[in-house]
């Protein structure tokens, strides 16, 4: 009686093995259902999103074969394209301005005619589906559209450095270089390139700190003595204005001012000449604040 007690108990417990075991089983053929089609639905959405220039085709399993895992020939990592979507979604969701830059900078870089799909590959903005985008885009003063690729505008369409430097020549008075340095990639390095062999000036402007750029007239290139320079060197000015216009008279020369006539028409008047009151530097909005830690300062 206990041996057959003793059968029935085992037969139970391989009966329970088994039925936990095939539950197991279809546990993960359910799990591998879901995996694959997830797989697909996430080689579907990234072809989508930005297509391969060269696809490769790939062979899928039928649905209804659970136990076989898809074949795709390039493999995809799922944490990887999971990135890479977030990352598109992110910058398609992201303000006008910040994805009209973007496609500047594109088109500023590159320097090709680019069609809307040919934008979207390269930097993920999809122009078609943004109207306000498009719009922004086709009138911006940087942009070139010819009705079906976009490409950069700049100021002066330059080629190269001798056509930059033709442009400097035409503008005696100075060019600021904010205007050309746009132009094409190289601009700067032919700048730097044109004021090493001493064609043109670069300086810069102490009010704004913009660089300007001058022409070097190869007719005004004098070569001076050093002893001419050294004499040059060793005239002394007179201190008062009133005797540098006496000598200036002398050698036929008007001078521009009258300083003895002022001078004169100051005491007539009684008008002495002050130092100007220095103004006092008022605290604004746009007043750039290196204290602002310390509130105390600009309480008055």
């Amino acid at each position: 009686m206990d041996n057959y007690i003793k059968q029935v108990e085992d037969r139970q417990r391989k009966l329970c093995l088994i039925a936990s075991e095939m539950s197991l089983q279809e546990s993960l053929n359910r799990f591998q259902r879901q995996q694959e089609k997830c797989q697909t639905t996430l080689i579907r959405i990234t072809t989508r999103a930005a297509p391969p220039k060269v696809v490769q085709s790939h062979k899928s399993t039928p649905a209804s074969n659970s136990s076989a895992p898809l074949k795709v020939t390039a493999s995809v990592k799922f944490s990887n394209d999971t990135e890479r979507l977030q990352h598109i979604n992110a910058i398609r969701k992201s303000p006008v301005g910040a994805q009209l830059k973007r496609v500047i900078d594109l088109l500023y870089e590159t320097r090709q005619t680019l069609t809307p799909e040919e934008i979207n590959e390269a930097c993920y903005v999809d122009i078609n589906s943004n109207k306000a985008l498009f719009d922004s885009l086709k009138n911006n003063t940087k942009v070139h559209y010819d009705g079906k690729r976009f490409s950069y505008k700049s100021k002066y369409d330059l080629k190269g450095k001798d056509q930059l430097l033709s442009l400097i020549r035409k503008y005696p008075e100075g060019l600021q270089v904010v205007e050309v340095k746009d132009s094409y990639p190289s601009v700067m390095e032919d700048l730097q390139a044109l004021k090493a062999a001493g064609q043109i000036w670069l300086m810069s402007n102490m009010d704004s700190q913009e660089h300007i750029v001058y022409p070097n007239d190869p007719k005004v290139m004098i070569k001076v003595d050093d002893d001419l320079k050294q004499h040059f060197r060793e005239i002394e000015l007179p201190r008062d204005m009133v005797d540098i216009e006496k000598d200036l008279q002398k050698n036929g020369m008007k001078p521009a001012t009258n300083t003895a006539k002022r001078r004169v028409l100051a005491l007539f008047h009684g008008i002495t000449s002050k130092p100007k009151p220095k103004k006092k530097r008022q605290i604004t909005k746009r007043t750039k604040l290196t204290n602002a830690h310390l509130p105390e300062l600009f309480q008055s």
